[in-house]
């Protein structure tokens, strides 16, 4: 293999698939980037096993050929060489070296037979839709951060995407919950999405794919089957496996008889919540709210370090209540919210509450309470 090309392109296209690939590996294979190149171009390619990304970018071929690199190690080297230089990629004859050459620089890495690179097969697709970038970011964006960590309950480690009818009108939606809060956000449902299998997609693969789709105007390819799902975003080609479980029941979580109002300035609220929270203690981080008459007062009490309290002007003429939450669950869900006010509805101390966005926006929140 013998090719040059311009190191912008090649530092784009790495950038994307490298950070697919583990520091630390057991397989060293897994380690590398498959290269390949034919006609006019490079084809790049990374896996873990469970995602795998391609992409393909512009060179100049004098002669095809493909061979693995360390990944990381070519992409720090790519992204150390001056702007706007060019690149030339080539593989000894005996094929376990290859030769990263660059103006003064050159450097030698070790190569792995492209034949040992695994290939995540994908099988056939049941369900192809398009969605615009932006609508498909605004469901990762609203619905990502209530993902869970907690590997035990595997099943949260996603976001649920499903197809569902509602007002009316079949909408694509993404739910994600880590039994604290839970996140839901709907959009309309594209032409082929209908009767797709509901699907959990990784949370390693949702941060991926939330990288990839900051370009507004690009339209995205999605294809889904029971066990895998795969985005075609321009030249990029992304697949990954899909979380083989079960997604609870969300819909009974969601209140529907909360009756008690409250409206409330976001911007105001959540800097107000990140100033008395200071004090917490990183264990207990509950804030009170205790509402009367148009009023909220927000307190916060560490044994250890004092107290702090701020009272704000709130849209609330229900009977006074008292209700505490963690300060960061309350921060991550007022940092989602699209519009300038949010309203509340709440029960009771001790039941979940409901968050959403005053604009309409197509996303509510679900939030549990802690004891204060």
């Amino acid at each position: 293999m013998r090719i040059t090309l311009e190191r912008a392109n090649l530092l784009k296209s790495l950038n994307h698939v490298h950070r697919v690939v583990e520091r630390r590996n057991t397989i060293p294979i897994l380690s590398n980037v498959l290269l390949r190149s034919d006609g006019a171009s490079l084809e790049m390619k990374a896996t873990d096993l469970d995602l795998e990304i391609t992409e393909a970018t512009a060179a100049q071929v004098e002669q095809a050929g493909a061979t693995t690199v360390p990944a990381h190690l070519l992409y720090d080297i790519v992204r150390k060489l001056p702007d706007g230089s060019e690149v030339l990629l080539s593989t000894n004859p005996d094929g376990a070296t290859m030769t990263v050459a660059s103006g003064r620089s050159k450097f030698s890495l070790q190569c792995l037979p492209q034949a040992d690179f695994p290939d995540l097969t994908a099988g056939s697709f049941t369900h192809t839709f398009r969605i615009k970038a932006t609508d498909l970011k605004m469901l990762i964006d609203r619905t990502q951060f209530a993902i869970s960590t907690e590997e035990t309950r595997y099943y949260l480690n996603g976001i649920f995407i499903h197809t569902i009818e509602s007002d009316g009108k079949l909408k694509l939606r993404a739910v994600a919950t880590d039994g604290h809060r839970l996140a839901r956000a709907d959009i309309e449902a594209p032409s082929g999405s209908e009767g797709m299998p509901g699907i959990i997609i990784p949370r390693k693969t949702v941060g991926e794919l939330q990288k990839l789709v900051d370009t507004p105007d690009v339209v995205v390819s999605v294809e889904v089957s029971d066990a895998k799902i795969r985005f075609t975003i321009g030249s990029i080609i992304m697949t990954s496996k899909l979380i083989d479980g079960t997604f609870p029941d969300y819909q009974r979580v969601i209140p529907a008889n909360n009756d008690k109002e409250l409206k409330i300035d976001c911007q105001s609220f959540a800097q107000a919540v990140d100033r008395v929270s200071t004090i917490s203690s990183e264990r207990g981080r509950a804030v009170k709210l205790s509402l009367a008459d148009g009023q909220m007062t927000l307190t916060v009490n560490n044994p250890d370090s004092g107290s702090a309290t701020e009272e704000l002007p709130v849209g609330y003429d229900n009977d006074p209540l008292e209700i505490g939450f963690n300060a960061k669950y309350l921060l991550d869900i007022t940092a989602q919210l699209s519009g300038t006010d949010a309203v509340f509805m709440l029960a009771d101390p001790g039941s979940p509450t409901l968050v959403r966005d005053l604009a309409g926006d197509d996303a509510l929140y679900v939030l549990m309470p802690m004891r204060v």
